[in-house]
């Protein structure tokens, strides 16, 4: 909850991005918000909850108009913050906005820092931390899916899904804490079948819970993808299938590639970045010039760094060594063998699998098999995991769901063996503790201030 020392404060910050724009916002909250915001502008009408007003924006000899703006109030309790909350939306000039904001600071309100808004509503329980970064992850989405995905938990999807968890957990450990204490008043004591059987049922669900980590990372953070391979095999083209126009340039010489090209697409949803390397020789010979070999040193550093690797084979063309070997060392991660210039060949004799790699036939020229490739990466990309509600998007959440399933497995192992019911809630108590800091409910100060200065200024 907020404490006196924060409650006191009014804060103050330009909440639109800098620069000039139609319309520019200065917010205020704390309990000077409504009598500060009506010096800073004057209001043509009384202000109202929920209304917006116009209003005049003078010079500070208070007769010079130089701007039009509108004030929106919002009463405490019934605001964002739980605070009252003033919104002052002028002209985006940069001039008028800071003349606002300096003001606003001279008047009693200070500089808000970043993120102190949404942490004011966490605070005072009008967001769980999940929906908090939530917040931040809406205003730092770059596709559609990405927007879907804050969307959802800013209304609360992931605290729903675990709050049917916790209230099995709470029931688990209420009954073993009744028998320890009422163990003399004839109540019975849990059996270990009872209580193995009852951890099963919390783990189940907190456990496809973690797996959705895999798409909800994915979606969150995007990936990188390198295409990789030896010259002229049509890294360049199939580049350029999958970023839908000309980036990379084409010709029928070997090599032309000598730099790392990259461009950002979105798969599903999914933002990528698509890496085109330069073509890889079987060693870096001294005959080539530096250029050539510094693009090399890079390509390979892509290959290492990418997320997805796609292994561009020419179809017409025997496996040559190198090849080989680069397909030997990504076995175990997620890629791709491509089969391109299928349109060349009869597809009657492509393999589904090149040294131990999913192979896939395309054609950069035609599209053929462009659109299952796009299909192979996004399944790659998400382990498979298909959209839901409630989704781990984040390392934070994810480290708190599987210390509870770690907590879980060893209260289960403890039944098992028959230790006492004492040692056994410890760990029903870490796996709680773990589900309530998801939700922010025992997270420490200093991990809440470090999320909290991800945000924007202003949010």
């Amino acid at each position: 909850m907020l404490t006196p020392e924060i409650a006191a404060e009014t804060i103050a910050a330009i909440s639109t991005p800098p620069g000039r724009g139609g319309i520019g916002i200065v917010r205020l909250s704390g309990p000077l918000a409504v009598s500060i915001a009506t010096e800073l502008v004057h209001p043509r009408q009384p202000l109202e909850h929920a209304h917006a007003r116009l209003a005049d924006v003078f010079e500070d000899d208070g007769a010079t108009r130089i701007d039009e703006a509108l004030i929106t109030y919002f009463a405490a309790p019934n605001s964002y913050t739980a605070e009252d909350i003033v919104e002052i939306s002028a002209h985006g000039s940069p001039v008028v906005l800071e003349l606002l904001l300096r003001r606003a600071m001279e008047r009693g309100a200070r500089l808000a820092e970043p993120g102190e808004f949404t942490q004011r509503a966490f605070l005072a329980g009008k967001l769980d931390l999940t929906q908090a970064e939530a917040v931040r992850d809406l205003i730092d989405a770059q596709t559609l899916t990405q927007v879907r995905q804050a969307a959802s938990q800013m209304g609360g999807a992931l605290s729903q899904r675990t709050t049917p968890v916790k209230q099995d957990l709470l029931e688990l450990v209420a009954l073993l804490e009744a028998g320890i204490d009422f163990a003399e008043d004839d109540v019975d004591v849990t059996s270990q079948e009872e209580i193995t059987r009852r951890i099963a049922e919390v783990a189940e669900p907190l456990t496809a819970l973690e797996a959705s980590f895999t798409r909800g990372r994915v979606v969150h953070d995007g990936m990188s993808l390198a295409l990789v391979g030896r010259p002229n095999v049509g890294k360049s083209s199939l580049f350029n299938r999958l970023v839908e126009r000309d980036r990379a340039i084409v010709t029928a010489m070997p090599g032309t590639t000598r730099d790392l090209v990259t461009e950002r697409i979105s798969l599903d949803g999914i933002p990528i970045e698509l890496v085109d390397t330069a073509g890889l020789r079987e060693s870096i010979r001294e005959s080539l010039d530096e250029a050539e070999q510094l693009g090399m040193l890079r390509s390979r550093e892509a290959i290492a760094d990418a997320t997805l690797v796609l292994v561009v084979l020419d179809a017409t063309q025997p496996l040559h060594d190198e090849e080989r070997e680069l397909l030997n060392a990504i076995t175990h991660r997620p890629a791709v063998a491509v089969l391109n210039k299928c349109d060349l060949i009869d597809r009657q004799t492509v393999e589904t699998e090149v040294a131990g790699v999913r192979a896939l036939a395309t054609s950069a020229l035609t599209g053929e098999g462009i659109a299952a490739l796009r299909e192979q990466i996004v399944k790659l990309a998400t382990g498979g995991a298909q959209p839901e509600p409630g989704l781990l998007t984040n390392l934070r959440q994810h480290q708190a769901v599987k210390t509870a399933l770690e907590a879980l497995a060893e209260a289960a192992k403890a039944a098992a063996e028959s230790v006492p019911h004492e040692m056994i809630l410890l760990d029903l108590y870490r796996a709680l503790w773990a589900l309530d800091s998801l939700t922010g409910q025992t997270t420490p100060d200093d991990v809440l201030n470090l999320i909290f200065s991800t945000f924007c200024i202003g949010k």
